[in-house]
């Protein structure tokens, strides 16, 4: 936990965090995860794919 916060606010941050979850966003930062285990070429494709998908999604959420 991060100096300053205390355990009450902490808890209510992490409920604001996962009812604003966002399952192209989740997907994105899975695909990140998961690429550092490829070859370096392989890593670039992905992280510019993750990219591009959060890209449009918070373009979405603006929007709307």
């Amino acid at each position: 936990m991060p100096a300053g916060r205390s355990a009450a606010a902490s808890t209510v941050a992490d409920e604001d965090v996962d009812e604003a979850r966002h399952p192209a966003v989740d997907a994105a930062v899975r695909a990140m995860a998961n690429a550092e285990g490829l070859p370096p070429a392989d890593q670039i494709a992905q992280y510019e794919a993750a990219y591009q998908t959060l890209r449009e999604t918070l373009a979405t959420i603006d929007q709307a």
